[in-house]
């Protein structure tokens, strides 16, 4: 599905992966290991880039491609240095084919002596990103977006009432002079959540 960012309400759920895998390709003497992790922000992709950076500082090339986004609306890709869409763009259609989100997959290459060209290039990055990806989870993720709600503490019984019919998460609550709790909905269901709660919206 390709991204799209026009509505509020175009995806209620997205895919990823759950955890961090690894795999090694070998072409012709070069190695290339491929990583696939799970990430939200792009500062999450920096702390993996510059890890990966420290643990194989003598690697020829660290490329990598990541989408952010339950509309898949942030994506980037680098080759570090090989040939210009030799190594990002192919790690990024991995990504992509496999319809994931919040997914980063970086390739460490070591140079092995004998040349592969653009064309043998773009097959190894590919293979080895499709790799990486091949032995991850994927699992699917519910968009949630927060509303915050302020109440008297007779009104109580009512809201938690509107909670369970509407099938809402509590992320955080505050009992002081007025009762104060920040609600998570799905996305498809916030409309209807700001309506039943539109008395108490902050």
């Amino acid at each position: 599905m390709p991204p799209n960012t026009n509505s509020l309400f175009i995806l209620d759920t997205f895919l990823t992966i759950s955890a961090p895998t690894q795999s090694l390709y070998k072409e012709k003497g070069s190695k290339f290991m491929a990583f696939s992790y799970p990430v939200e922000t792009e500062q999450e992709v920096k702390q993996c880039l510059e890890i990966l950076k420290k643990s194989y500082h003598d690697a020829s090339h660290h490329c990598f491609a990541y989408i952010l986004g339950a509309n898949q609306e942030k994506y980037r890709a680098s080759d570090d240095g090989e040939p210009s869409h030799s190594a990002g763009t192919p790690i990024l259609g991995q990504i992509r084919s496999k319809n994931l989100t919040d997914t980063l997959v970086v390739v460490v290459r070591y140079f092995g002596g004998t040349k592969l060209g653009v064309s043998g290039l773009i097959s190894a990055y590919k293979t080895a990103a499709a790799n990486a990806l091949e032995t991850a989870e994927i699992i699917e993720k519910t968009v949630v977006l927060p509303i915050n709600i302020q109440y008297n503490y007779e009104e109580t019984n009512e809201i938690m009432r509107l909670i369970e019919q509407l099938a809402l998460k509590i992320q955080t609550q505050n009992f002081g002079i007025w009762c104060e709790m920040t609600l998570l909905t799905k996305k498809s269901n916030l409309l209807e959540t700001q309506e039943k709660f539109k008395k108490w919206v902050k």
